[in-house]
């Protein structure tokens, strides 16, 4: 593998990274990657590593999940060496994300976990982002790992009634004006 290859590797996912205002999952950038046949997910997974190294790209994990972000020394070094990646790469990560956006979006704003608290029990964190503000931030303890599993799994289908039900049963309206009742 020549340098310039792998350096192109990494400025493509630093421009998929600048390109959204939220987290791209590892299986989002490889998908994106692999299905173009830029690379092998060897190579990828170099890339991604050489990225984290540097400080140009922060990683988070949830639920096993690896969850990327661009930094700000990423940004700057993207700026510098953004014209290196030809323009028929820009335009596919542009249309894969016009294509792909609301389950991208999806995947990275609705999200649970959960870890094992000092007393025994499972504390469950389940989110809802909405860009960068946090709609709900739930967090409850549970027995089990079987719950905290259970609910992480059903927290994907079932938060958006969950977010309408918390709204409408603590946000009470008596009238179309937004007064609210007591």
């Amino acid at each position: 593998m020549n340098t310039e290859s792998i350096v192109l590797y990494k400025l493509i996912i630093l421009y998929m990274l600048d390109r959204v205002d939220f987290t791209l999952t590892n299986s989002q950038i490889s998908d994106f990657v692999l299905t173009k046949g830029y690379t092998n997910y060897f190579t990828l997974q170099e890339a991604i590593n050489g990225l984290i190294e540097c400080d140009f790209v922060y990683v988070s994990t949830i639920r096993s999940s690896s969850h990327y972000k661009i930094t700000d020394k990423g940004e700057e070094a993207l700026s510098m060496f953004e014209n290196r990646i030809p323009y028929a790469i820009k335009q596919d990560i542009l249309d894969y994300f016009d294509n792909q956006k609301i389950n991208l979006k999806n995947e990275s704003e609705i999200y649970a976990d959960y870890a094992l608290n000092d007393y025994g029990e499972y504390v469950v964190t389940c989110v809802i982002k909405d860009r960068k503000e946090t709609l709900v931030d739930l967090k409850f303890n549970v027995p089990t790992k079987t719950h905290a599993i259970a609910i992480c799994d059903n927290w994907r289908a079932k938060s958006a009634e969950v977010y309408d039900y918390l709204v409408n049963t603590l946000w009470l309206y008596s009238d179309d004006k937004g007064e609210k009742h007591s």
